[in-house]
């Protein structure tokens, strides 16, 4: 009998986790679902063998260690992208040319800006779940899936099957989110995408059950011998049938026309939506024709991703505050009424200098049109021309630091306003913000308010200052607990190895960041040989040139290079100068990547390239052996066209780092 009674309950809970988060259609309260859930809890925990893989209770509870690489028992494909109305119908009379067909029905479905996964189920159970990686092989975070609860742990037929879908966060959860990590000084996340990622890849699954995480699912691989389900339109309803969560924004249509009329008409209803959608991704829907097109080396033929414009949206212009970084440049940051751009809050937009306000005539109290550049940076790209505007008063650029209130400088040939003062508080305190950031010395726990404190109470004036703390000083410090101290003394210790690449990028040396840190390091692998090296032999390496030739070997032969070269050193401060190259595959290559990989990002690919005796740049040249082309690829992208350098997309970078 109580073997029964679980299974009743199991039926229960799912069937309301079903019309909860699938149907969006509650059939009981919050409070009824917990006694339920409460009472199988109790049962199985004091009968495990009635414990089974589809229970509710099995989403949450596990700590990993790491997460396994996983071969994909199917590719998943990139898509082609088209960015008009004429790219959409191009695409569409060249799949109707090589099938032979006057006529192709279309499926239109929104694309989701999240992640790709793939779920593998048998005999109805849901079995494994894995990340999208290179599209060959990804990671297994099946426990952190079982969290999500629009994913079925059972399907309402026992079949084997296997299926694609995007994860993603709610808008709404994403906001609320961030509100509850700002006031618990915690990481804040930049969009919904990036805070469904972190989720994804929690250690502690229980942390990824809090993330309020959900799932569209839209693709189905069939079973073998299902011939039944002939169109993409009917697979969908399939998928439906079983138990899975689908976009209802979802649309059959005759021609390309109609998938144009689509797209038109979700450009401007997607901001009403309570999830991020950067496109419309456009099926042919007839099987037979699809596996006639088949796939290029990276896509399907069959399915183009419609991708929609950088949204623009107007604004107001408050007030125009400096920032002063660590080489004492100085940089104009427009604050604006808060808005919702491109799926993030935006309150701030570089004005990048004095130049660029004066090209745009921005003047505060403007009505400005604000967009990300490359769907990342806010950025100001024109001024409101009405009346009000030509009746504010012109902006007029500082002539003084806002800090120190020293003389403002300019560089020959550059545009850049600088503070004149090298011993400005706001300089010091960039720099040690920028000694312990992820690209840097990657130290957690500490960050500008700290800093901020730190540094007003003399406790820290340089890098080298932060190795001399105890945990004990932590605690003097405001809001700061005994754990937390721990936590930024340990951090900071942990950082006394770092590889020598991070511990170059961490000098704020002018001119020198991440890229070029890595290009000398790559070339002269020792911290003495860098420090050693003339004007003439910096130059000479590629990448270099004699202008941060001479930034890098005025650093290293001033007063106040050695001088925290050597409290560094007498700290303990000492940089691996292990050599990280695992092969020399790629020897004599130097790779330019540019735009927005999907698999990993452009440091870990870097990473990569060096790993088999590569070169990265961050420039392209006649001497460039290849270019990686991610999605909003820029002018290097155009660059390269222009000198004939080879062009890779990301697949064509994975498919050479696989082989």
């Amino acid at each position: 009998m109580l073997k029964e009674h679980v299974e009743f309950l199991k039926a229960e809970l799912n069937k309301h986790n079903y019309n909860y988060y699938v149907l969006d259609n509650p059939t009981i309260s919050d409070y009824e679902y917990d006694l339920l859930f409460a009472e199988l809890k109790e049962i199985e925990t004091n009968n495990p063998e009635l414990r089974s893989p589809d229970s509710p209770t099995q989403r949450v509870g596990s700590i990993s260690t790491g997460f396994e690489e996983y071969k994909h028992k199917y590719r998943l494909y990139s898509l082609d992208n088209s960015y008009n109305s004429e790219d959409l119908r191009k695409w569409y009379e060249r799949a109707k040319k090589e099938c032979g067909k006057t006529d192709l029905e279309l499926v239109c479905e929104l694309k989701i800006d999240g992640l790709a996964i793939a779920l593998s189920y048998q005999n109805g159970y849901f079995t494994t779940g894995v990340t999208r990686g290179n599209g060959i092989i990804g990671e297994n975070i099946t426990q952190n899936l079982k969290t999500v609860k629009a994913i079925p742990l059972k399907l309402f037929e026992g079949v084997n099957i296997d299926v694609r879908g995007e994860i993603y966060m709610p808008i709404s959860s994403f906001n609320k989110l961030n509100e509850e990590s700002l006031k618990n000084n915690e990481k804040i996340f930049a969009n919904p995408r990036n805070a469904a990622a972190g989720s994804l890849r929690q250690l502690d699954s229980t942390i990824t059950a809090k993330r309020d995480l959900s799932m569209f699912t839209y693709t189905v691989i069939l079973p073998d011998g299902n011939n039944t389900i002939k169109t993409h339109w009917d697979s969908i309803q399939y998928i439906k049938k079983l138990g899975f969560k689908t976009n209802p924004n979802i649309r059959l249509v005759k021609d390309i026309e109609g998938a144009i009329e689509f797209c038109k008409e979700w450009e401007t209803k997607r901001f009403d939506l309570d999830y991020a959608t950067d496109g419309v991704v456009i099926k042919i829907n007839d099987f037979a024709a699809q596996n006639e097109l088949g796939f290029t080396a990276r896509a399907p033929k069959w399915a183009t991703a419609f991708k929609f414009p950088p949204e623009e949206i107007s604004t107001t212009l408050e007030s125009i505050e400096i920032g002063v970084g660590k080489t004492g440049a100085v940089t104009p940051v427009a604050n604006l009424t808060p808005v919702l751009l491109a799926g993030s809050t935006v309150s701030r937009a570089s004005l990048h200098n004095f130049d660029e306000i004066e090209r745009l005539d921005v003047r505060i109290g403007d009505s400005v049109f604000i967009k990300k550049a490359a769907e990342i940076i806010p950025k100001i790209v024109k001024v409101v021309d009405d009346e009000q505007h030509y009746s504010r008063p012109k902006y007029i650029p500082p002539l003084e630091c806002p800090i120190c209130h020293s003389p403002l400088m300019y560089r020959e040939g550059e545009v850049v306003a600088y503070c004149s003062n090298s011993d400005c508080p706001a300089i010091a305190k960039a720099k040690l913000e920028y000694w312990v950031s992820k690209e840097a010395m990657d130290i957690d726990y500490i960050g500008p308010s700290v800093i901020e404190q730190l540094y007003d109470l003399n406790m820290v004036k340089t890098p080298a200052d932060f190795y001399k703390l105890s945990q004990q000083d932590f605690m003097q410090l405001d809001l700061v607990k005994e754990k937390s101290a721990y936590n930024m003394y340990n951090s900071i210790q942990q950082s006394k190895t770092r590889p020598l690449s991070k511990f170059i990028t961490a000098l704020s040396i002018r001119h020198v960041g991440k890229e070029t840190a890595d290009i000398l390091v790559n070339e002269l692998s020792t911290l003495s040989n860098i420090k050693n090296a003339g004007i003439e032999t910096l130059s000479n390496i590629e990448g270099i040139g004699e202008k941060i030739a001479q930034s890098i070997y005025e650093f290293f032969h001033s007063a106040n290079g050695d001088r925290l070269l050597n409290d560094l050193a007498e700290v303990g401060v000492i940089p691996s100068e292990a050599s990280q190259k695992q092969s020399d595959e790629f020897a004599g290559l130097t790779f330019v990547l540019t735009g927005t990989l999907q698999s990993m990002t452009r440091d870990e690919a870097g990473d990569k390239i060096k790993a088999r005796g590569g070169k990265t740049s961050s420039s392209v040249s006649k001497k460039t052996s290849y270019v990686i082309a991610g999605e909003n690829a820029g002018s290097k992208f155009d660059k390269a066209t222009t000198l004939g350098v080879n062009i890779l997309s990301e697949d064509e970078f994975l498919q050479m780092l696989a082989e």
